[in-house]
């Protein structure tokens, strides 16, 4: 079974994951900002007869990162990292503060990164390993009052694809995953999309990532 470390992990698709892999028997390493959601995530986890840990973690922080997830790898030998956290604020480029703009750029692009180079030297020493980057379809086609959202897509896209070049041949597999939207908090105090109705719940995207990942450097959930 694998240790597999979840950021985003309290909420949304990254909490139907961390549930998800858990019933398979993997042992989840939950990490978000707030540790409540965390520890209510593995709180579940572990009523159900599974193992998860939680460690808050601004992913934005770089110091903070390299630090705790020093302290993750001390104690557990994690050998799948999920970049799921992420952020989004819609509307037309000219509406979007600055702060906004940063917060996705921070996020979405450093965050995913930061976390990846710091577990990287860690995976390679792993027998097998397994880097997954939830991105969105916004990573694949620009769409209207998406713009800064959709270029922080498309910037883990681009990071995505020259990490399955530059680890061609290591134990350290990548999987891209670009799916639609979700009914998740994600959304909330968000006019963006109208009709959450439409949506798919988290759990069943959840459930086909984890049916498709193996052996794909690509999974594209319409």
């Amino acid at each position: 079974m694998d240790i597999i470390a979840i950021t985003g992990a309290g909420t949304g698709l990254g909490k139907e994951l961390a549930l998800q892999y858990a019933k398979q028997g993997h042992t989840i390493i939950a990490i978000g900002r707030r540790l409540s959601p965390l520890m209510d995530v593995v709180w579940h986890i572990e009523h159900s007869g599974g193992k998860a840990f939680a460690y808050p973690l601004d992913i934005r922080c770089y110091e903070e990162v390299t630090h705790t997830v020093n302290e993750i790898v001390k104690q557990h030998r994690v050998t799948r990292l999920v970049n799921n956290a992420g952020i989004g604020y819609f509307g037309p480029l000219s509406s979007l503060s600055r702060q906004q703009i940063d917060e996705m750029i921070q996020t979405n692009v450093n965050g995913t990164i930061y976390m990846t180079k710091a577990f990287l030297p860690h995976l390679l020493a792993m027998p097998k390993a397994k880097i997954v980057n939830i991105i969105s379809t916004a990573g694949l086609r620009g769409k209207v009052n998406e713009a800064v959202y959709a270029a922080t897509k498309f910037a883990i896209r681009g990071f995505s694809e020259s990490l399955v070049k530059e680890l061609e041949g290591t134990n350290v597999s990548v999987t891209a995953v670009y799916m639609g939207g979700m009914d998740t908090p994600f959304w909330n105090g968000s006019d963006h999309i109208k009709d959450r109705s439409r949506l798919r719940p988290p759990k069943e995207i959840a459930k086909q990532i984890i049916a498709c990942e193996d052996g794909q450097t690509e999974i594209i959930l319409s």
